[in-house]
């Protein structure tokens, strides 16, 4: 990751804070989670991630292709919890399970944490987990395109949690094999919203794609919105509400 990518990401992570929770870093390996929660709960999340990145490589160690593939991956019922939604996501999304690992970390520590705190928010590099009793605003980032962090999503109470996750083809180390500056998935599952904003991204290789793109989102069970930059360009479907920051 670039200079230039760490100063996008701290921005980011600022505009995201919740003033009235405590926010907090954990890492291990390439897995960089800013948190934030009643209270600094820097041990426990260290602990789920530890435990979320051990489901995941166990199993890469085992079955080499499942890390590599860009292709769904067979249901393996005796799989660990964490890896059997990756699995259920790209199979839903027509994508490899590793398209939806950043979402699945999120969405593990997240939902542990509630544990301990009645609202937790986990950003995974662009992939969030939130579970809040009250309104919030999510900043969209697009890369150089002119509306990045112009817009947010007004996101509803959702006190057992969300999942809001974005890919891009210029921005950041993720695979895509398109050009949008973000493509932007909402659903109640953030390993689903994470593989589908993969498959999302893929879609939108030029503005003429857009509304091909949201007509496909509004087919996959399972998503609440959808939404995709390219440019100047934007098309939105679902329940993304936007508003200006």
């Amino acid at each position: 990751m670039g200079a230039q990518e760490y100063a996008d990401r701290g921005v980011y992570r600022r505009r995201m804070a919740a003033a009235e929770l405590a926010g907090f870093t954990v890492a291990i390996a390439e897995s960089d989670l800013h948190v934030s929660a009643a209270r600094d709960l820097t041990a426990d999340a260290l602990r789920e991630l530890r435990a979320v990145r051990g489901q995941i490589e166990g199993y890469i160690r085992e079955h080499p292709g499942f890390q590599e593939t860009l292709a769904p991956w067979p249901e393996d019922p005796a799989a660990p919890p964490a890896v059997r939604e990756m699995i259920s996501a790209g199979r839903v999304a027509g994508v490899g399970p590793m398209a939806a690992v950043a979402g699945a970390v999120a969405g593990h520590v997240g939902r542990a944490l509630l544990a301990e705190s009645p609202e937790v928010i986990v950003e995974n590099g662009g992939d969030i987990f939130m579970a809040s009793r009250r309104e919030r605003v999510a900043a969209i980032f697009a890369g150089t395109s002119k509306l990045s962090m112009k817009l947010g999503l007004r996101l509803p109470p959702a006190p057992e949690g969300l999942g809001l996750c974005t890919s891009s083809g210029t921005v950041g180390p993720s695979l895509s094999f398109g050009k949008a500056d973000a493509a932007v998935i909402l659903a109640a599952d953030p390993a689903l919203a994470d593989a589908c904003a993969t498959a999302l991204g893929n879609r939108v290789k030029s503005a003429a794609d857009l509304q091909r793109a949201m007509d496909w989102a509004a087919t996959v069970p399972g998503l609440d919105g959808a939404l995709a930059i390219i440019g100047e360009d934007l098309a939105a479907w679902g329940r993304m509400e936007l508003t200006e920051i």
